[in-house]
């Protein structure tokens, strides 16, 4: 993880540092400023995205005048990097982009077909900006007194000028300033579906592990998140297997499990911790906890979306957990849902319409699902690292027929079905077959939340926030609102949060 800002036209060294200071969590260990002809450009970096010091920031192209800003991960470096003969090392990833788009140009975007990222390539001419398809990278723009800025966050841009908008997924920007798409989603279903369930579970164990290994390599001090579910506990059977194989057995892996109380997601992560022998670390709060968090949490989140917020406490402050136990990097089970059809509204649907609603599920992602994912670990200096989001394990989960996600039984529908018979091996029945819960509610801050307040909102305060903004839903939501507000304003910043389709 990390973060970058830039302004192009006669931006003022004072407006760059304001916007790079608004998003220095996203990396305090190494920043660094680059001043071209047209603008200006700082990015900033954790410890565990940079490593060794003495390379320079932004990253320069050693055969010509191209700088680098980037947010990412790339699950294909390997074989990128072959054909381009660049080497491992610190900041291999930019050196990477650089090479590609020194041969290739804007036409390099077409080979990230396994990465997420938000980055900007600088030359003498302009620039080339660009967002991944999913939009697990965050990046927005905004336009101030003929100047042009970009930034990781919206809070860094907000600092400058109220004039803001998220960047679209799976678009690139130019000097010219105009948003071209690059790549799109399969919108029509496959002409074959595959429905070979035993080939099904082969392949996709298969991926998941060659993720796995291309996404995780414990250079820096590594622990696992774990509620309990299917999702995490798959990535921490592996984890678990591949940190013994990487210390010679001579440690446990430190897995994180959060929960108001004595919730389900505290109960069933404990059962995996014991299967899988790792090092168990619990953060049990209540209700006081949270609330005196949720300020915190709004902001770095940028949104005021329920569910969001409420699972978001529970990734902030395990994250914090985490950290303070010395954790720089953390992997997550994020992305199963979205890959193999977990959420409960879609086992209502009929099959013919699955395909179609999980390609809307998949664009929920970059103005909701992802923020969580990326906001609240970095505020905290964590890195997080997600191998079920994968470029080719999408791709054959898309092609995977209906009942393959979600199994037809006794009259219900297990969801990801295929994913949990990937992993039946590995752990223990009632973990495998655990029913989906969001991690709001298996945490149980989905219970606490929202009857706290309906008793404190005010029916006042509700009518007249929701008279002004419809979109407001719950008293809920008005408490979030209220706080997003206070610090992004009433303006464009609210057309950028993404509202999930239930609270």
């Amino acid at each position: 993880m990390a973060g970058f800002v830039m302004g192009t036209g006669a931006v003022t060294p004072e407006e760059m540092n304001i916007m790079s200071n608004r998003i220095r969590h996203r990396g305090s260990d190494r920043v660094g400023a680059h001043v071209f002809p047209r603008g200006h450009l700082i990015q900033h970096y954790l410890h565990a995205d940079v490593g060794p010091s003495g390379t320079e920031i932004p990253v320069p192209l050693a055969e010509g005048p191209h700088i680098v800003g980037y947010d990412g991960h790339m699950g294909n470096w390997k074989d990128l990097a072959a054909s381009l003969k660049v080497t491992d090392g610190a900041l291999r990833e930019e050196r990477l982009l650089l090479a590609l788009y020194n041969t290739d140009g804007v036409d390099m975007l077409r080979r990230l077909t396994d990465a997420v990222f938000a980055f900007v390539i600088v030359n003498k001419d302009g620039f080339l900006a660009a967002r991944d398809l999913l939009g697990i990278k965050t990046l927005f723009y905004g336009y101030g007194n003929d100047r042009l800025y970009l930034a990781s966050e919206l809070k860094s841009i907000i600092a400058v000028t109220n004039d803001v908008y998220e960047f679209p997924p799976g678009h690139f920007m130019q000097a010219d300033g105009k948003l071209v798409p690059f790549t799109e989603y399969p919108e029509i279903p496959p002409a074959q579906w595959e429905t070979d369930a035993q080939a099904a579970v082969k392949e996709i164990r298969r991926l998941i592990e060659e993720s796995f290994s291309h996404r995780v390599d414990f250079v820096f001090e590594t622990g696992s998140l774990l509620s309990g579910g299917i999702d995490s506990s798959a990535i921490a059977v592996l984890a678990a297997q591949a940190f013994q194989q990487n210390t010679g057995g001579k440690k446990r892996l430190k897995t994180f499990a959060f929960g108001v109380n004595e919730s389900q997601d505290i109960l069933n992560a404990r059962k995996v911790a014991r299967h899988i022998g790792s090092d168990h670390h619990e953060e049990v709060v209540d209700l006081k906890q949270i609330l005196e968090v949720l300020p915190e949490v709004i902001y770095h989140l940028e949104s005021f979306d329920p569910s969001l917020v409420r699972s978001a406490v529970s990734n902030f402050m395990i994250s914090r957990h985490a950290r303070q136990k010395g954790i720089q990097v953390l992997l997550s089970g994020e992305g199963g849902d979205e890959v193999f059809c977990g959420y409960a509204y879609l086992k209502s649907l009929p099959f013919d319409e699955l395909y179609t609603n999980q390609i809307a599920c998949l664009k929920f992602l970059h103005n909701n699902a992802s923020l969580r994912l990326d906001r609240m670990n970095q505020c905290n200096g964590v890195r997080v690292v997600t191998p079920l989001i994968s470029g080719p394990l999408l791709d054959y989960a898309l092609k995977l027929a209906p009942e393959l996600k979600q199994k037809p039984e006794a009259g219900d529908r297990i969801e990801k079905w295929i994913f949990r018979k990937a992993f039946e091996a590995d752990l223990p029945d009632a973990i495998v077959w655990r029913l989906k819960q969001e991690f709001s509610q298996g945490s149980g801050s989905a219970d606490v939340l929202p009857r706290y307040f309906e008793e404190t909102v005010p029916d006042a305060e509700f009518e007249k926030v929701r008279s002004r903004f419809p979109m407001v839903r719950s008293k809920e939501e008005c408490y979030y609102f209220n706080i997003f507000t206070s610090h992004f304003g009433t303006g464009n910043a609210v057309k950028t949060v993404g509202q999930w389709v239930a609270l």
